[in-house]
């Protein structure tokens, strides 16, 4: 059974874009409105600290799409540059995520709890792509939800994305039903912590095992202290880990698509492993090596994360509401079944590896 289907030709580029062989306007406007875009983000989440930067980047983002006037001017002037900072913007970013992640890291956490991780990580892929594709979800969604539930939300989406070569709103649609399950579970986890019977450090992991985004993790295990803060970045950095392995799976199927002898036209077959996914590689070794003083690593950290706050301005601009009502309903079944399927996994394997 194939993980990417046959999808239909891609729609004729919209009115007011600019016709091949013609002198567009490049992607300076599309990537000025997506700097705003970042910069009320940012201020966003500097006033109102519960909401991420990325969860409100993509919120504008959508927004802008859909105020009086200024659609046509997004999909027009706006959208080379938006899809540039959706795509390239967005594979900077995956490739400084692996400046988070040491080798050090992955061995200190031990066997057990590796493998706990890859119990999740199988189970939520296979269980939320399954269930995508029962439900008629369209075009790669069933794929890239999956994908974001399991290993890293937004980014490993974007990753992903890039080499099955998904439409934007299939993009943009996982991206916002990954993005507003990891934010609810900001407020919902530390209600069960108790009821649940877990300690400090056991909620720790049971948060980086089960919560998408980085950040959500942070901002979730801290509630219950240092302890659990500590386990659950741990716990969520070897889900991070998982992310080259399946897009080189991605890569492979998509190569083997390519060379079908039904497939149609002579594209070329993409690359074994991306360059982003390679340069996401060399940077763990590098973070492994302990070169890099904590001011370089603090610095790589605050671009990756507006590297990823302007691609998701980027994808959330891309959406069309009125697309969006007609598969909302299975969109939103399929995620909270998901959110029950992840943590329910990750609840069982951290009692088992307590």
């Amino acid at each position: 059974m194939a993980l990417l289907g046959q999808r239909p030709p891609r729609s004729a580029p919209a009115v007011g874009q600019a016709a091949a062989g013609a002198v567009g306007p490049g992607p300076w406007p599309g990537l000025a409105l997506a700097a705003a875009g970042v910069a009320l983000a940012w201020g966003t989440h500097r006033l109102v600290p519960g909401v991420p930067m990325l969860t409100a980047a993509i919120v504008y983002g959508l927004a802008a799409a859909h105020l009086p006037g200024a659609r046509a001017w997004i999909r027009g002037r706006g959208r080379p540059g938006l899809t540039f900072a959706a795509k390239r913007l967005m594979r900077v970013g995956v490739v400084l995520l692996g400046l988070k992640l040491s080798l050090d890291d992955v061995l200190g956490v031990g066997w057990a709890t590796v493998a706990m991780v890859l119990a999740v990580v199988a189970a939520t892929f296979l269980g939320t792509w399954w269930l995508g594709r029962r439900l008629g979800l369209p075009g790669d969604q069933p794929l890239l939800i999956a994908t974001g539930y399991s290993i890293c939300g937004a980014s490993a989406i974007g990753a992903v994305s890039d080499v099955s070569k998904s439409e934007e709103r299939d993009t943009a649609v996982s991206v916002a039903v990954v993005t507003l399950c990891g934010t609810l579970a900001i407020a919902v986890l530390p209600l069960l912590q108790g009821p649940l019977g877990l300690s400090d450090a056991e909620f720790g992991r049971w948060v980086g095992a089960s919560v998408h985004d980085v950040g959500q993790v942070v901002a979730t295990a801290q509630t219950a202290g240092g302890d659990a803060l500590g386990e659950g970045v741990l716990v969520k950095l070897m889900r991070v880990a998982m992310l080259a392995p399946l897009v080189a799976a991605v890569a492979m199927a998509v190569r083997a698509r390519a060379a079908a002898p039904e497939a149609s036209g002579a594209g070329r077959r993409p690359p074994l492993v991306p360059l982003f996914v390679a340069g996401f590689v060399v940077m763990v070794g590098v973070r492994s090596t302990g070169w890099l003083p904590g001011g370089a690593l603090d610095a790589a950290g605050v671009a990756q994360e507006l590297l990823l706050a302007a691609a998701l301005f980027g994808l959330g601009s891309a959406v069309d509401l009125r697309s969006l009502v007609r598969t909302g309903g299975r969109v939103a079944l399929v995620g909270l079944c998901a959110w029950v399927v992840v943590g329910g996994v990750s609840y069982a394997g951290v009692c088992l590896t307590g």
